[in-house]
C-alpha cells in the first residue's frame, strides 16, 4: 500500500469490487452518486491494494463478490463480504439508502445469500464485463485507488 493510498483509506470504508464485472461498476457509480459523506473508498479486488488488503484478513483467493472494510487502518476495522458488504455500504449512505441497507439486513442472511450468489454467477452474462477496470469521471477519480498502477 502506497503511502497516499493509506492516508486515503485511514478511517474510512473501503469497497473493494470487481473490477471488470459492469454491475459492480454500475454499483460503484452508484455508491459514488450517492456517498455525500464521501465516507467511501473504491479499489478493484484486482488491484495490489485489493489483494494486500485481503491477504491481511487472510483470504488468498479471489472473492466472487464485494468486500468492503470499515475504519480501514484502524483497531476497530472491520471486513464485510458479500451481502453484509452490500447492506453495510448501503447503511453508510444517506436516507432513503440507509434505510434500504437496514431493510436488507432484515432478510435473513441464508436468503440474502442464495440471492446474492445467483446474480454473482450469472453477473458477466448478464450485465457484461470489461477488458480492464473503467474509470469514473474525473471529478471522482481521487476515490479510486489502486487503478493507477
Amino acid at each position: 500500500m502506497t503511502e497516499p493510498e493509506h492516508a486515503e483509506i485511514e478511517g474510512r470504508a473501503l469497497l473493494l469490487y470487481d473490477g471488470v464485472c459492469a454491475l459492480c461498476n454500475g454499483v460503484v457509480q452508484f455508491l459514488l452518486k450517492h456517498d455525500r459523506s464521501e465516507r467511501l473508498r473504491y479499489a478493484p479486488l484486482q488491484s495490489a491494494l485489493g489483494r494486500e488488503v485481503l491477504d491481511r484478513f487472510g483470504i488468498h483467493s479471489f472473492p466472487d463478490g464485494v468486500v468492503l472494510l470499515t475504519d480501514a487502518l484502524r483497531p476497530q476495522e472491520r471486513l464485510y463480504h458479500r451481502s453484509d458488504a452490500i447492506a453495510a455500504a448501503l447503511k453508510l449512505l444517506s436516507t432513503p439508502w440507509r434505510l434500504l441497507g437496514r431493510l436488507v439486513t432484515l432478510v435473513p442472511r441464508a436468503l440474502r445469500e442464495f440471492g446474492y450468489g445467483v446474480v454473482a454467477r450469472l453477473r458477466y452474462r448478464i450485465f457484461g464485463r470489461y477488458d480492464t477496470c473503467p474509470l469514473p469521471p474525473l471529478h471522482q477519480r481521487q476515490k479510486l485507488l489502486g487503478v493507477y498502477e
